[in-house]
């Protein structure tokens, strides 16, 4: 039977490491230049690529890590840890003049944002931790509704950019600057309690 608020709680975490106020942030030069239709089209594009993606960490687990990749599932979260915190500090001392570099080509949109924006170290371990949670079922609708969650609320944020851009345009800039800089502290903590999380696990096994 399914239990709402188990399912409440893993399909919020799922969009609490989604975070799509960061996200919508880091698309701020493709919230400028994209209408709201081209800017819909990507988005969703990007949550159908990735929603199969995290679907897949949830049926099987840290055995992707152990079985396939032959490595301890701590490692990743390590190394995913590591990347967070670089992508945090670049976001605290260059602000969003960080966020054309870290994502590359506007060209492949679509996939930037799929990977390793949505599709990121702390939304995979997120799924695996869901996975074991839940059954198959209610996992895999728990990361999708994380996942559609935060693509209509990026949806909305741009209709909000849109409304408000022609009468407050330097302060929109202004909030996006202070925003970057406020989520970079979130995921700055995030990235620490991932690596000491892997540090724990592999303790443990000592």
């Amino acid at each position: 039977m399914l239990d709402l608020t188990d399912f409440m709680k893993s399909t919020g975490l799922m969009l609490v490491l989604l975070n799509p106020f960061l996200v919508i942030v880091y698309l701020v030069d493709a919230v400028k230049k994209l209408d709201r239709r081209q800017f819909r089209a990507v988005l969703v594009k990007a949550g159908l690529i990735a929603a199969p993606i995290f679907c897949c960490f949830v049926l099987l687990g840290s055995a992707i890590f152990t079985d396939i990749i032959q490595a301890e599932f701590a490692s990743f979260r390590i190394f995913g840890g590591v990347i967070f915190l670089i992508i945090g500090l670049q976001f605290v001392f260059r602000g969003t003049s960080a966020i054309e570099g870290l994502r590359g080509e506007s060209k492949q949109l679509v996939g930037s944002i799929a990977m390793p924006i949505l599709v990121g170290p702390g939304t995979i371990s997120a799924s695996v931790v869901i996975g074991q949670r839940h059954d198959s079922l209610t996992a895999c609708g728990a990361v999708v509704a994380g996942v559609a969650v935060c693509v209509i609320a990026m949806i909305v944020l741009k209709s909000v950019h849109d409304f408000v851009l022609p009468r407050r345009e330097r302060l929109i800039d202004r909030y996006i600057e202070v925003a970057g800089r406020i989520t970079a502290l979130f995921v700055g903590t995030i990235s620490v309690e991932m690596i000491m999380q892997g540090i724990r696990s592999w303790i443990e096994k000592i």
